[in-house]
């Protein structure tokens, strides 16, 4: 596939749609535990957490994989950040790498993430990522 310049208005809002569907799939698997049995929620789904917030951000990218890259910058955007943890989680066994050719200041950073730490996303991490690189996706593609 060709690299992509813009996307729909539908696209994106399908995408987000998809990638709410999952979050909410989550949080209700989490409140069912929870409502089940307080010691599952300790070993059961806080292990799980971060192994699903990390493969969700694999989720969110792969939606928008082919993206421009001369469009999304490399100035450290959220964009950037998404890429970078990809290759990170899929390359690196989920250590944080650095990207040369993206100027990736962590403190400039959603999730502020330094060479070497380990990628552990939780709810609240992910959301944040998530709705940052929307803003970033929409102001660049559509």
């Amino acid at each position: 596939m060709l690299c992509m310049n813009n996307y729909t208005r539908k696209y994106i809002d399908d995408s987000l749609r998809q990638i709410n569907q999952h979050i909410s799939t989550y949080k209700k698997l989490k409140a069912a535990v929870t409502k089940q049995n307080e010691d599952l929620l300790h070993t059961a789904i806080k292990p799980f957490e971060p192994v699903f917030f990390n493969n969700m951000v694999l989720v969110l990218d792969s939606y928008f994989t082919h993206r421009s890259r001369t469009i999304e910058g490399k100035d450290g955007n959220p964009l950037n950040e998404v890429r970078v943890l990809c290759n990170s989680l899929l390359h690196n066994n989920s250590i944080m790498s650095m990207d040369k050719s993206v100027k990736i200041i962590p403190g400039k950073t959603v999730l502020k993430y330094k060479t070497g730490e380990n990628i552990q996303l939780h709810e609240e991490d992910f959301s944040r990522l998530f709705k940052a690189f929307f803003v970033e996706l929409e102001s660049k593609y559509l």
